[in-house]
């Protein structure tokens, strides 16, 4: 007997051992509906798990019968979850998966499933933080910005894409997490994929921040300085002859000096931003 033979023998002895069977159309409805109400009933004491429970509660109806079994299935999911709503849909196919066995054959305990929604929660919210929001929003808006900028219309649509972009993704990571369970895990984090990934896009998210300081802050000194016998001399063209861009550079690093060393208040940013501007444009100095 071959392999896949095995494998579907397998399958099919799991999934038939109680008749409960979950389909494609069962999966795509979860996701929709984490999709839509995944940040709407955050709290400080449950974050998303009000959410997750709900997106889970359909399948949850089909697995469990008895009105005792959901009631102890809604409960084990009503427990603290926060993860990054897209990279985190693969706990909920693992989750899904692990709940289908546990319906089907009861070896799964409880704490096991709670378990891997704990210990992966962080992990993917990390991965996830990274690749969505640090290096596919900022370049996708900058490119929208660069648009908008020449008085394109483009530039109005083009954001659209990160939302295109991260329903593809989530809605691929939720159904791979379901159809491969808990060795997903091992699979992504151990094969080193994801930490190439995260390094190539770190690279990228770092060209992409210094040519939006060099193309968006905008920093010039207006002041001259008087030579006997001589031109007056620009202090702006002799900061450009030195290094081109360098003061929108050193205010960047002072944002960015502020966010690591001081916390990340960017009210006290804006206003001293505002402040220093007004300031320096008053006295003649920027």
């Amino acid at each position: 007997m071959t392999n896949e033979s095995i494998g579907v023998t397998n399958e099919m002895d799991k999934t038939n051992e109680t008749g409960i069977r979950l389909t494609k159309r069962d999966i795509n409805k979860s996701f929709i509906l984490w999709w839509l109400i995944c940040e709407i009933s955050n709290s400080y004491e449950r974050m998303q798990s009000v959410a997750f429970c709900a997106s889970l509660s359909p399948i949850l109806r089909k697995l469990y019968r008895t009105k005792e079994e959901l009631s102890q299935a809604l409960t084990r999911h009503l427990n603290f979850f926060n993860s990054q709503g897209t990279w985190g849909s693969l706990i909920h196919g693992i989750t899904i998966a692990m709940e289908e066995q546990k319906a089907n054959n009861g070896k799964i305990p409880e704490n096991a499933i709670t378990g891997i929604k704990t210990g992966l929660m962080g992990p993917f919210a990390g991965i996830g933080d990274t690749i969505d929001w640090g290096t596919l929003k900022p370049i996708i808006f900058a490119l929208a910005c660069s648009f908008g900028a020449t008085g394109s219309v483009f530039g109005a649509f083009i954001p659209f894409l990160f939302t295109i972009v991260t329903v593809i993704e989530g809605y691929y990571l939720w159904n791979f997490g379901y159809s491969v369970g808990k060795e997903s895990v091992k699979s992504i984090l151990q094969s080193g994929w994801v930490k190439e990934l995260i390094t190539g896009a770190s690279i990228l998210g770092l060209f992409m921040m210094g040519a939006l300081a060099a193309s968006f802050v905008k920093l010039d000194i207006p002041l001259t300085i008087n030579i006997e016998g001589g031109e007056p001399l620009k202090v702006q063209a002799l900061l450009d002859s030195i290094a081109p861009g360098i003061l929108p550079l050193l205010v960047t690093f002072s944002i960015y000096w502020y966010l690591k060393k001081r916390g990340q208040n960017f009210t006290i940013i804006l206003l001293s931003i505002l402040i220093l501007s007004l300031a320096g444009s008053y006295i003649g100095l920027f």
